[in-house]
């Protein structure tokens, strides 16, 4: 009998103490959101533009976005996305891919313009010049593979026409600074949770 004693003050002990080893928070199996941080998808030999492999996932329960945009003036348009089972990551989310989870990047013309944590964005006239151009956003997970169903990236195209006189796309100017405190690889724009 005298080691069900033992048994039972160690558990006590251990209960006392925070449970046993190996269960806490900090075991590399989750994130302080409570989200799993496991393994999510299959990486394909596929990449986008910037050599980003795709993460592809089943399409029961993948995440999805839409895309609209929307002149806002003669020099400017508003973007406004809409997402589903996805979720934008604040700044300093760990590199670790977590299921519906991570940044929209938009595209004009196949060219990168800003990475996302918003669903609304604020387009300058200065990176649509006059004509037809097709502004595209992607999801992409938390360690920057892009998400896919099937082998396609996640992403949404509309198709705009800028008919005021504006310079052509080789006068379109330098890429847009960033706004203070931005970060990210991609040139940023003003807007509310852009980087």
């Amino acid at each position: 009998m005298r080691w069900t004693r033992g048994v039972l003050a160690a558990l006590a002990v251990g209960a006392l103490f925070g449970g046993p080893a190996g269960c806490g928070s900090g075991d590399g199996h989750g994130r302080a959101d409570g989200v799993s941080a496991s393994p999510v998808g299959t990486l394909l030999d596929e990449a986008d533009e910037e050599g980003r492999p795709y993460r592809d996932v089943a399409e029961k329960g993948a995440p999805e976005i839409g895309i609209e945009v929307q002149p806002a003036s003669a020099d400017s348009w508003n973007v406004r996305l809409t997402v589903e089972r996805f979720r934008f990551s604040p700044r300093g989310t760990p590199a670790v891919p977590v299921a519906g989870h991570g940044t929209a990047h938009l595209f004009v013309d196949g060219r990168t313009v800003v990475r996302l944590r918003t669903t609304e964005y604020h387009l300058a006239a200065r990176l649509v010049p006059r004509g037809t151009h097709h502004v595209t956003a992607r999801l992409y997970a938390d360690d920057g593979t892009v998400w896919a169903v099937h082998g396609e990236p996640v992403e949404s195209t509309a198709d705009i026409t800028a008919s005021a006189a504006g310079p052509t796309p080789d006068q379109a100017g330098p890429a847009p600074q960033a706004p203070p405190g931005a970060t990210g690889s991609a040139p940023p724009a003003a807007g509310e949770g852009a980087e």
